[in-house]
């Protein structure tokens, strides 16, 4: 038995998911064999997914969305790839409870924890975007690492998306070196272009708290900023602009698409292939994937789907835990998953649920074991 889960937002982790579901296999079936997987999309939890595929924890102290310093971690393995989670410097996480800052968040320490990875020998890096609590293009992260952005007055502009419409200039010329020969993939599970309708400000902006005032501002802000650094670097800051990936937390993909050189890639594609997932699929018979909420976003890049798609193409099986279930099965079938187990149907209360979620994973993990392997 293969486990290849991603967390359960908000009540367990991809690990912890991986040893409940093992614990109630082994209720059903002592002698059964399972090896686990975390898995994560790029999104928050990829460090720690890293990390529990054998990377090192490193630390670096840096400027979090409100300018607060916070505590973020990257992960690190000797072959000089580092594992670097956008949403430990400039998540949502770190934001006062209820607080939110839709104009003003900056990513400026997410250039500080790419730094930082430099400083510790990363030679490539899976740049992991999601979770984010900013909409500032990733000005603040190039800023970060190097690039000047400044007013009419010469003086640079303040953080956040807001202020990037009194962006005059823009010069990435100052960038540390030592980006041009480090291979910088853009892990996410989000397509969006920049601006526009479906763009980072229209789309996910009033996750962040931004009203319909504030999408407005940062998207002409956002489509300014564009057209700025097209007079800076040349026709490829528009060409990315339009591209998938630009719009992903914030916007911050456009800034590592133009000012770092990343390339894009589905995050559960990349992430799956740095966790070793493909040779432990091949010596696997069985495999559990899941999430806390299976709904329309899972068919569309997240880390079930992706986990499901690989395992179907190796002939294998697949079925899935979760603390929620909102598809048919039919879209079940369609993605390659065979059935899925939702905690919801062992305890309708959400609070309880989600507070509960451990014992109750054993009990679905018991009652699969029990439907497919016993």
């Amino acid at each position: 038995m293969l486990i290849a889960a991603d967390k359960f937002k908000g009540s367990l982790t991809a690990v912890e998911v991986a040893e409940h579901v093992t614990a109630g296999l082994r209720r059903a079936a002592p002698g059964l064999e399972v090896s686990a997987v975390p898995v994560a999309d790029g999104g928050d939890g990829t460090v720690a997914a890293a990390l529990a595929a054998g990377f090192t924890r490193h630390e670096a102290r840096v400027t979090g969305p409100t300018g607060v310093p916070v505590t973020a971690t990257f992960a690190l393995r000797g072959d000089g790839t580092a594992v670097v989670e956008m949403a430990e410097a400039s998540g949502l996480q770190h934001l006062p409870r209820g607080v939110f800052a839709p104009l003003t968040a900056t990513t400026y320490g997410t250039g500080e924890l790419l730094l930082a990875a430099l400083d510790a020998g990363a030679t490539s890096i899976v740049f992991g975007v999601g979770g984010s609590a900013t909409t500032d293009g990733g000005a603040g992260m190039l800023a970060a690492l190097g690039a000047r952005f400044l007013d009419a007055d010469g003086e640079p502009v303040a953080p956040g998306g807001g202020p990037l419409r009194d962006l005059a200039t823009a010069d990435l010329s100052g960038l540390d070196p030592r980006l041009a020969t480090t291979a910088i993939v853009l892990a996410s599970d989000v397509d969006n272009p920049l601006t526009g309708p479906k763009g980072a400000p229209a789309v996910y902006g009033p996750q962040k708290g931004a009203s319909e005032e504030d999408v407005a501002t940062l998207d002409a802000a956002l489509a300014h900023y564009a057209e700025v650094l097209e007079r800076a670097v040349g026709p490829r800051a528009a060409e990315h602009a339009l591209a998938p990936g630009a719009g992903a937390a914030g916007g911050i993909g456009y800034g590592a698409l133009v000012g770092l050189g990343a390339d894009f890639r589905p995050g559960i594609d990349v992430m799956l292939d740095v966790l070793g997932f493909a040779p432990a699929l091949a010596k696997a018979t069985f495999v559990i994937t899941g999430e806390g909420s299976l709904d329309e976003q899972t068919l569309h890049g997240k880390a079930p789907a992706g986990v499901a798609a690989a395992a179907r193409a190796a002939g294998l099986d697949v079925v899935a835990v979760c603390g929620r279930l909102q598809l048919s099965p039919e879209a079940l079938t369609a993605a390659g998953i065979r059935r899925a187990y939702a905690l919801a149907d062992l305890e309708s209360d959400p609070a309880r649920c989600m507070a509960e979620a451990g014992p109750l994973l054993e009990r679905a993990a018991a009652q699969l074991a029990r439907d497919f392997l016993v």
